[in-house]
């Protein structure tokens, strides 16, 4: 029987441009799909189509102008992000979603590691365990161990991506969403990233990502789901 862990229903998305006097611009309309455990559902179409603007509202940064984004908490329950309260959405970060950016924001000087660890014990792991953790995934993504209680902002970008990847990895979290976490890394490491998202699929986690690296796309995603079709079937 399928188990769904994230259900996005008619989900609508307009921005207004307040500096282009009130411009109402559609990023995203109709879009409905489903991912159940196991799967990688990977995010179609041309830049500006409105991906990361979906990976965004289903995490709960923007809201959505209409449909429903339905997760599956970890009790069970399937929670309405685009109708959930602020409290609701911050417990579903914690316990069940994780989100890998192409961004890196972080306190500032604290050390890599320690970047990583808190995030494994603020997705459940204990302290030794989020340790643990934190130096075997930095050690995977190649990031040299003179560097590792270093604070992140003074990395490189690519530097930087490692320990984003590691930081939405870390927990035991069953969705992940994944908006271009490869972009800045060398063939190496992509291949690192892929072997981790591989796994995570078969522990049985739901993800929703964006790669424009097709090699990447092929190697992980179970289905893509093109964003613009649902635009312009609705504009039939």
């Amino acid at each position: 029987m399928r188990e769904d862990l994230v259900s996005l229903e008619r989900v609508s998305k307009t921005f207004t441009l307040h500096l282009r006097e009130g411009t109402r611009l559609d990023v995203v309309e109709d879009v409905t799909f489903a991912v159940e455990a196991g799967e990688c559902v990977v995010l179609g179409g041309p830049s500006g189509a409105g991906k990361s603007s979906l990976l965004k509202m289903i995490y709960g940064n923007y809201r959505c102008d209409a449909g429903a984004i339905r997760v599956r908490s970890a009790d069970g329950e399937m929670v309405d992000v685009a109708s959930a309260s602020p409290r609701e959405v911050m417990r579903l970060r914690r316990t069940t979603m994780g989100y890998v950016s192409q961004f890196l924001r972080v306190i500032p000087r604290v050390g890599a590691r320690e970047v990583i660890a808190a995030e494994g014990r603020e997705g459940g792991l204990d302290a030794a365990r989020a340790d643990t953790r934190a130096r075997d995934l930095l050690a995977l993504l190649n990031l040299p161990e003179r560097l590792w209680d270093l604070p992140p902002a003074t990395f490189s970008g690519g530097e930087q991506q490692r320990v984003n990847i590691a930081r939405g990895l870390i927990a035991p979290r069953t969705v992940l969403l994944l908006d271009e976490p490869t972009a800045s890394l060398d063939a190496a490491n992509r291949a690192v990233v892929i072997e981790l998202i591989r796994e995570k699929r078969e522990a049985g986690c739901a993800l929703v990502g964006i790669f424009h690296d097709a090699d990447v796309r092929d190697a992980v995603a179970t289905r893509v789901v093109d964003v613009t079709r649902f635009k312009s079937r609705h504009a039939a």
